[in-house]
């Protein structure tokens, strides 16, 4: 593989070469070297500055027309932190430089005791667009959408829809398709750019576009919007009303955003996490937000805990009990939470439905008792070489395999549930689903060893 030349690997700019040249006073030299900063690598160089220094490097940006651009690409929990630098004017020129539905993210990162003062400054057709989105619920396909798109009328010619791209100037780098519409704005079709290219100039629109296009309405949940796209490999899917009144266009730039945030929102939620601890959110919130769910942990600790009390004098008649407990328990609660996570998947990419439940169920409970009897071989094997005693091994394959085997159906039937019950499958699912596993693996394990404590000893 031949190496890159020096022309195309990226500089390497870090926050304390960035410190050092604002401390000198010479912006020139900062100037240059933001140029060569991509605006999605602006974030991680200003969570360590300080205001002065952040209101320095917007004020550069702001110069050179690129801070609405590194804006709508910083972390969410940055936002904050950067607003307190910019004047209320500065934020409202910042905020018409970008598309709506980046507007809608950024207005939320406003302080509260900021966010009625600026958006009474914005022009009153942006007030108008944004209290139209916000009719819309959260996280729905009229936030992520785009109100910024190309409509043609079915009677122009190829030739004549490229001179009206042409009219409009500079073409969005996220315009897929052309959308045709009627004199009710009405979706009658899109038109692929390459389809437009490569038509005769005389053929007219309406013989080129894609008539059943797929489409969506602005209530949907944009987790099912990234579903279609992903199913259907769009670069970008219109949004229309009941009516089929073209409203806006989600692009597959949107949809990539929309799934780093649920994947983002499942892997937290997995983890007892709230979605607004982030790597820059204040120690005090990070606290806050966490401490609920390690109290609930520290509960299922200790129930667990209760469960291993109850053997306590089978325990002390034999001291490897206890050194053999973790093993157990740990395989368990790996194997659900490996269940677990396959099956969240699923519901979260479509692939699985509640009807067809029972049938993955069943398929994690046979590969739980699989795992099961192949580690608990294993295990048994291990324990009598180590401790001399067979009865040992029997007791701790028994307990492999029971527990491995109800790891696997809780695994699968916990997120099942709380999909069937409308919450999220994977909120608090780990916190369960651990717990029970552990619980029943210290339940079996100590059970099984106390009706067969005469030959153990």
């Amino acid at each position: 593989m031949a190496t890159p030349s020096p022309a195309q690997t990226p500089p390497v700019i870090t926050t304390r070469i960035l410190r050092r040249l604002l401390a000198s006073g010479v912006h020139i030299r900062v100037e240059r070297m933001l140029e060569k900063v991509h605006p999605a690598d602006l974030g991680p160089l200003l969570a360590d500055l300080t205001p002065d220094e952040i209101r320095t490097v917007i004020d550069l940006l702001f110069k050179h027309h690129r801070a609405a651009a590194m804006l709508k690409q910083l972390p969410p929990e940055l936002l904050p932190q950067v607003f307190e630098t910019v004047s209320d004017t500065r934020l409202v020129d910042l905020l018409c430089r970008v598309e709506l539905d980046d507007m809608l993210e950024l207005i939320e990162g406003i302080p509260e005791d900021r966010r009625d003062a600026v958006r009474t400054l914005l022009p009153d057709s942006v007030q108008i667009e944004l209290r139209k989105a916000e009719i819309y619920p959260a996280s729905s396909a009229g936030r992520a959408m785009t109100t910024t798109y190309l409509a043609l009328d079915e009677k122009m010619t190829a030739q004549e829809a490229i001179d009206s791209i042409r009219a409009r100037g500079d073409l969005d780098e996220s315009v897929f398709n052309l959308y045709v519409i009627d004199e009710e704005k009405r979706l009658q079709g899109v038109v692929p750019i390459r389809r437009l290219v490569a038509a005769p100039p005389d053929r007219p629109c309406h013989d080129m576009m894609i008539r059943e296009a797929i489409s969506t309405p602005p209530e949907a949940d944009q987790e099912e919007v990234a579903r279609l796209v992903a199913r259907y490999d769009l670069l970008a899917i219109p949004v229309i009303d009941v009516d089929r009144t073209l409203l806006g266009v989600i692009t597959v730039d949107d949809v990539i955003d929309v799934i780093t945030e649920e994947a983002t929102e499942d892997m937290y939620h997995l983890a007892g996490l709230s979605e607004e601890d982030r790597v820059f959110t204040k120690p005090s919130l990070s606290v806050r937000k966490r401490l609920p769910w390690m109290l609930a942990n520290l509960g299922t600790a200790f129930a667990a805990a209760w469960v291993v009390g109850l053997f306590q004098e089978e325990i002390e008649g034999l001291v490897a009990l206890a050194v053999l407990l973790p093993v157990v328990a740990g395989m368990g609660g790996n194997g659900g939470i490996q269940t677990l996570t396959v099956i969240t998947r699923a519901i979260a990419l479509g692939e699985i439905e509640f009807s067809s439940g029972l049938r993955a169920v069943g398929k994690e409970c046979l590969v739980g008792l699989i795992l099961g009897a192949v580690t608990g071989l294993a295990s048994a094997g291990i324990t009598t070489l180590w401790h001399g005693n067979p009865v040992l091994g029997i007791v701790i394959f028994v307990a492999m395999v029971s527990t491995m085997a109800v790891a696997g159906l809780l695994g699968a039937s916990v997120p099942l549930a709380l999909k069937a019950l409308g919450q999220d499958p994977a909120l608090g699912a780990g916190v369960v689903v651990t717990f029970f596993t552990d619980a029943f693996g210290f339940f079996a394990f100590l059970g099984i060893a106390s009706l067969l404590m005469d030959h153990l000893l």
